[in-house]
C-alpha cells in the first residue's frame, strides 16, 4: 500500500529493524566527515574550546552529538581530551561560587566536559562509560550541540507540482514506486510558497512545443522541509547557553533542485531510495529555511558558511607541508602529507567541503563563533 514519504521514511529509518536502529551502523554504508578524517574531530575540539571560553569555563560543559551513529565523533573527542571515567570526575558545586575567579577556570576541560550521544539505536557495548547515550535530545544544554548529517535523515514529505498545484507523492515502501496523492495541506502549502518557488516556464521543461502549442508542466518535485525546521527549532530550544551546529549538505531558496534530491545509500553505493529499511534514505536540507526556524527560537543571528570556510577558520587548511621537511624528517613529511590529504578531502568544495555549517549561538555573543 502506498503511503506518504514522511511516514515511509520514518518506518524505514527509525522503526523496528530500521536502517539507523538495526545493524552495525551507518558507517558501513556511507562516509561522513566524521568518518573521513580525524582532522574533523580535531577541528571540532577547537570549537569546543571556543564555546568553553565564550561561556566562561562553566563547571559543566555539555557536548551533545545528535544523530551520533555509533558514537564515532564522541569517541574521538573523548580520546583527544583524555576524558576520565564518570566516577573519577569531581562533582559540580551545588551553590553559587564565592567571590573571585570561578573554580572551574582552573579545572581541565576533560574533567568538566559531559559527552552525550543522541541516537535511536541501542548503546554500543564498547562505548566508553564517559559517554552518555540517550534516544532524545536532553534539555538544559550548556555548551555545544552538534548535528552532523542528521537533518538530511529527518523524515519529510515529497510533493509534485501539477496543473492543480502541489500534491503529495505517495510511495510503495516495498518497491519505491510513486503515485500522486492529495493536495498538500495548508501548512505545507505555506512552506512551499515561502521556501520552494516553482521554476519559471522553460526551466523545468515547460514552454512552447514545436507545434506552437504549450506543453503541460513537467513533474517538478519538492521536498517539504517543514519537519526539518521543526526538528532544528526543537534542538536549538534544548540549548540554554552555547552553540548549536548543524553540518549537512543542502541548498538555498534561489537554487532549489527542480527534481529534488531524494536518494538512497547502501554498502557504500548510491542506490534508489526504496524505503524498505535496507538502506539509507536521504534528501538535501533546505538550510535557509532550517536556519530561519532556529533563529526564531534562539532570538539571535545565525551564521551559514561552507565547511571549507569553517574548517579553515578552525585551523584545518589542508596545506601541503614544506618540502624542506622531507629532507630533515622524511617520516614526518609523509605523516604531514597524509594529514594534509585527509584535510583536503574535508575541504574539497566539490565534496565534503561543500557541506553547510549552520552555527546558531544561544545566549552568547554570536561574533565568538563566526568564520574569519
Amino acid at each position: 500500500m502506498s503511503i506518504r514519504w514522511r511516514d515511509a521514511m520514518r518506518r524505514a529509518l527509525y522503526g523496528p529493524g530500521g536502517f539507523f536502529v538495526a545493524g552495525s551502523g551507518p558507517a558501513d554504508h556511507f562516509r561522513t566527515s566524521v568518518h573521513a578524517s580525524p582532522a574533523f574531530a580535531a577541528a571540532l575540539l577547537r570549537l569546543v574550546g571556543q564555546v568553553d571560553a565564550a561561556l566562561g569555563h562553566p563547571d559543566r560543559l555539555d557536548v551533545v552529538d545528535v544523530g551520533a551513529g555509533r558514537g564515532e565523533l564522541l569517541r574521538a573527542l573523548s580520546a583527544a581530551l583524555g576524558t576520565p571515567p564518570a566516577a573519577a570526575r569531581p562533582s559540580a558545586p551545588s551553590g553559587p561560587s564565592s567571590a573571585g575567579p570561578a573554580p572551574s577556570a582552573s579545572v581541565p576541560l576533560a574533567f568538566r566536559v559531559r559527552l552525550t550521544a543522541v541516537e535511536k539505536a541501542s548503546r554500543p557495548v564498547d562505548l566508553p562509560d564517559g559517554i552518555d547515550w540517550l534516544d532524545e535530545i536532553p534539555a538544559g544544554i550548556t555548551g555545544l550541540l552538534v548535528a552532523t548529517e542528521w537533518l538530511d535523515n529527518v523524515p519529510l514529505d515529497v510533493a509534485v507540482h501539477t496543473a492543480e498545484g502541489w500534491r503529495y507523492l505517495l510511495v510503495d515502501p516495498a518497491t519505491g514506486e510513486e503515485t500522486v496523492g492529495d493536495p498538500v495541506d495548508p501548512a505545507d502549502a505555506d512552506w512551499l510558497a515561502r521556501w520552494w518557488p516553482v521554476p519559471a516556464a522553460g526551466v523545468d521543461g515547460t514552454g512552447p512545443t514545436g507545434s506552437g502549442c504549450p506543453e503541460p508542466p513537467a513533474a517538478v518535485r519538492a521536498e517539504i522541509g517543514r519537519t526539518r525546521d521543526d526538528a532544528w527549532a526543537e534542538a536549538v530550544d534544548r540549548v540554554d547557553r552555547g552553540l548549536a551546529l548543524a553540518v549537512d549538505y543542502g541548498h538555498l531558496r534561489d537554487g532549489r533542485p527542480v527534481d529534488g534530491t531524494l536518494t538512497g545509500y547502501r554498502g557504500g553505493r548510491q542506490v534508489p531510495p526504496v524505503p524498505d529499511g535496507s538502506r539509507d534514505v536521504t534528501a538535501h536540507v533546505a538550510v535557509d529555511s532550517v536556519a530561519s526556524a532556529g533563529a526564531t527560537v534562539a532570538r539571535c543571528a545565525y551564521d551559514l558558511v561552507s565547511q571549507r570556510e569553517a574548517l579553515r577558520a578552525l585551523g584545518a587548511d589542508g596545506g601541503r607541508p614544506p618540502l624542506s621537511l622531507a629532507v630533515g624528517d622524511p617520516a614526518g613529511y609523509v605523516r604531514a602529507l597524509a594529514a594534509a590529504s585527509a584535510v583536503a578531502e574535508l575541504t574539497d568544495p566539490a565534496g565534503l567541503g561543500g557541506h553547510w555549517w549552520l552555527r546558531q549561538p544561544v545566549g552568547v555573543d554570536p561574533g565568538r563563533f563566526m568564520a574569519r
